[in-house]
């Protein structure tokens, strides 16, 4: 008789971001000396895109916010002047997703206003917006724009109701919603979308979670379980699942997971800690990592979400002294590549009015671009224009990749008709892509009238080097620093000829089209 050895084996499980850490900036790449906000708001109060960086500031006498060039690291000027058209604190601002030079704000004062912010940023205090939103009766505490539609705007008040605002409008001031969802019976603490924008969940402050649609306003579920109370809500993106976080029935801090189909009863509850201050989820779809940053807490706990059980798989924390009040996002269109960083966090640290940049960084010894942490990501073209949403129609974004060198496919079936004059004549491309190009392609269309339009725009635009403004970069500190900037330069200016010369040619076309015009209506006479 034989006796089968039996050897065990230990289950590791396989993941590319089980060593992912977080690394923060040196003192001289922070932002420092800026008077963060001491609003008791439960919001992120800062906002960031590739280009600028938007901050909720203390200030007497209305509300205002700071708008600064990412690149405009260091010590900021006290007297920086700020957007301060608010006539009650600002409560929640929000980069529009498609254009990177404007942003929506809401305040005390129940209005909701979007700024135009100039190219070379914000020179001076900055008082008329764009557009106004006035419909709600209370005060205005959370805004959130549409994932795939272009200026569509979704706004929540403390007068318990849900607003979709369409910005493809003549009015300066728009008084009338496109839709009014009047579902909660309190105040709704957060919103979230799936990946389309075809149904997005709230949470309450009756501790309820509710899923709609926000177009027929419909509620399709609603979840409310005694065990859990939920705070924020997190759609994790294609996954048909809903992330909340909140406390659990002893007040212990606690997130849950549920399937989307089924909010009767949380896939899974874990209890994170007996601390009191907000759970803020951020998730990446790209990655499926989910990061937990606790109001007050300096760690960040990050996880691995998968679609079978166990679901969630703790990987590790970065840990600090320094507590956050509130977190900013980099889209991922504004990530450094080269460096692996798949995730980046803008820390508010109000007891050193310092804003901290922390990026998350997968090891990797090859310099060479890393397609696999990197795949096909949202982009910041719309997939739809308001109209098209308003009128039934869904669609998932347009994806990008985010190789070096690589240039975002253009589709003149996708893009046409695609925005409101700012979005067409500031179109927005993803850093390390040259907007001469884009300008280039506009020059072959034989709309005169869209020529004009881009022409104005690019009047106001500065010229942009490897996804930086050479008006807003920091100056050179070494001389190879400087060496690099000034060969950027000399490329710069090359494309810049080449493209008033074609700019000449189109003028003596347009002159001879204007001539042959007068010359066929003077013989017909």
């Amino acid at each position: 008789m034989t006796v089968s050895k039996m050897t065990w084996r230990p289950q590791y499980r396989s993941s590319k971001f089980r060593h992912v850490f977080g690394k923060a900036a040196t003192k001289e790449s922070c932002y420092d000396g800026v008077p963060i906000t001491r609003s008791v708001q439960d919001n992120n109060f800062c906002a960031a895109n590739p280009r600028f960086l938007a901050v909720i500031t203390e200030c007497a006498g209305g509300g205002a916010f700071l708008v600064l060039s990412v690149h405009h690291t260091g010590k900021i000027d006290p007297l920086h002047p700020r957007v301060s058209g608010h006539r009650g604190n600002v409560l929640d601002i929000k980069w529009n997703p498609f254009n990177d030079f404007c942003i929506a704000s809401c305040s005390e004062d129940t209005t909701v206003k979007v700024w135009e912010i100039p190219p070379h940023g914000v020179l001076k205090n900055l008082t008329v917006p764009w557009k106004e939103l006035q419909g709600h009766s209370r005060r205005v505490g959370l805004i959130e724009w549409h994932p795939t539609a272009n200026n569509i705007l979704f706004s929540t008040a403390y007068d318990y109701q849900v607003m979709i605002w369409n910005l493809d409008c003549p009015e300066q001031v728009i008084k009338n919603p496109v839709r009014t969802i009047r579902h909660h019976t309190d105040v709704v603490l957060s919103m979230s979308f799936n990946t389309d924008g075809s149904v997005f969940a709230t949470t309450c402050k009756d501790r309820k979670v509710r899923l709609m649609e926000p177009r027929s306003g419909n509620l399709l579920q609603e979840a409310n379980c005694k065990t859990h109370k939920a705070s924020k809500v997190m759609i994790l993106g294609n996954m048909k699942m809903l992330l909340t976080s909140g406390t659990s029935r002893w007040n212990d801090r606690q997130i849950a997971l549920w399937d989307q189909d089924d909010l009767s009863v949380p896939l899974l509850e874990e209890n994170l800690d007996g601390s009191s201050g907000v759970i803020f989820p951020f998730y990446d779809p790209d990655t499926h990592m989910l990061y937990l940053a606790g109001k007050g807490d300096g760690n960040i706990r990050y996880y691995e979400i998968s679609s079978e059980k166990p679901y969630l798989h703790y990987l590790t924390e970065y840990r600090s002294l320094s507590p956050q009040k509130g977190m900013g996002v980099m889209p991922k269109r504004g990530l450094d590549v080269s460096s692996c960083e798949v995730f980046r966090f803008y820390k508010l640290v109000t007891t050193k009015s310092l804003i901290e940049p922390l990026s998350m960084i997968v090891p990797r010894r090859s310099e060479s671009y890393q397609e696999d942490i990197y795949p096909m990501t949202a982009s910041n073209r719309p997939a739809l224009t308001a109209e098209q949403w308003l009128s039934g129609i869904d669609k998932g974004p347009l994806l990008m990749s985010l190789k070096p060198g690589s240039q975002e496919p253009e589709s003149f079936s996708d893009t046409k008709g695609l925005g409101s004059t700012l979005d067409s004549r500031r179109s927005q491309s993803r850093p390390g892509m040259l907007q001469l190009a884009y300008i280039q392609g506009q020059l072959e269309t034989k709309d005169v009238k869209n020529d004009s339009d881009h022409t104005e725009g690019d009047r106001n635009r500065t010229p942009v080097s490897n996804g930086e403004d050479l008006a807003l970069c920091s100056p050179p500190r070494t001389e190879n620093e400087l060496r690099m900037k000034f060969h950027k330069q000399q490329e710069e200016i090359r494309r810049l000829r080449e493209l008033l010369n074609q700019r000449d040619v189109r003028i003596k076309q347009l002159e001879l089209e204007i001539k042959n015009v007068k010359n066929s209506s003077q013989s017909s006479r």
